[in-house]
């Protein structure tokens, strides 16, 4: 299996986003809904058999990208990510992640925004949408820190080291404003970068299969981070 033709590179965005007319849409429809696997995955999400789950993954490919259940050792947990979505898509879509009737939530996204030249006041802005609107519904939200690309990350698709120092520039300024929202807040915060980004700002290719995505070592790493959260709220 072609794991690109699956979790399509976050840059890849911008050709979705240009290209929507070719398939008859119209340009007030929304980017999120221009991504081909949106209403696919949705579609699939709605016949799962699974109508409760104490545990849940939002998320876009990096989420999709792994089996949680099988990951994290819970039978509780189940995974929604959805490959290229970006935040607004998560809004979209968070009445089915609270129909799950979830204890927490466990939230990683950002990086397609950033790809998309999406300013990061805005993305913030619909972030904390997500984390109000789970609390409202009494769900434990949990932050994660949007990853680096590396510095070859996509070069077969345009991408340079210049352009990924430049996004991740900006995945950097998204990231304090999410942690310190949550040192603010008391929400937990997951700082992948710090575990798995070199000197130079970039992540660390050993942990990834393709410069952005996240290897079996990555997600390791990743789990361990996640398992001492739900161990403090003992799920």
């Amino acid at each position: 299996m072609n794991l690109r033709k699956i979790f399509f590179p976050a840059i890849l965005m911008l050709a979705l986003s240009t290209t929507a007319l070719v398939y008859g849409q119209s340009d007030s429809l929304p980017r999120f809904k221009k991504n081909p696997n949106y209403d696919r995955m949705n579609a699939l999400f709605d016949i799962y058999k699974t109508k409760q789950a104490d545990i849940v993954f939002l998320g876009n490919s990096l989420t999709a990208g792994v089996d949680w259940s099988e990951l994290v050792g819970r039978c509780n947990a189940v995974g929604r990510g959805i490959p290229s979505d970006i935040i607004p898509g998560f809004l979209e879509r968070l009445d089915d992640i609270i129909r799950l009737k979830p204890k927490i939530v466990f939230i990683m996204g950002g990086v397609n925004d950033i790809y998309n030249w999406t300013p990061v006041d805005e993305i913030y802005f619909n972030y904390l949408k997500i984390i109000s609107r789970l609390q409202s519904k009494n769900i434990i939200p949990v932050i994660t820190s949007v990853t680096y690309a590396a510095k070859n990350y996509a070069k077969d698709w345009g991408g340079t080291p210049e352009v990924n120092a430049g996004r991740n520039r900006e995945i950097d300024k998204l990231n304090k404003m999410l942690k310190n929202y949550a040192l603010r807040n008391k929400i937990d915060y997951i700082d992948l970068n710090e575990l798995m980004a070199k000197a130079d700002g970039f992540i660390n290719e050993k942990y990834t299969w393709d410069g952005l995505h996240y290897n079996a070592e990555g997600y390791k790493i990743w789990a361990a981070e996640i398992e001492k959260i739900l161990s403090k709220y003992k799920l």
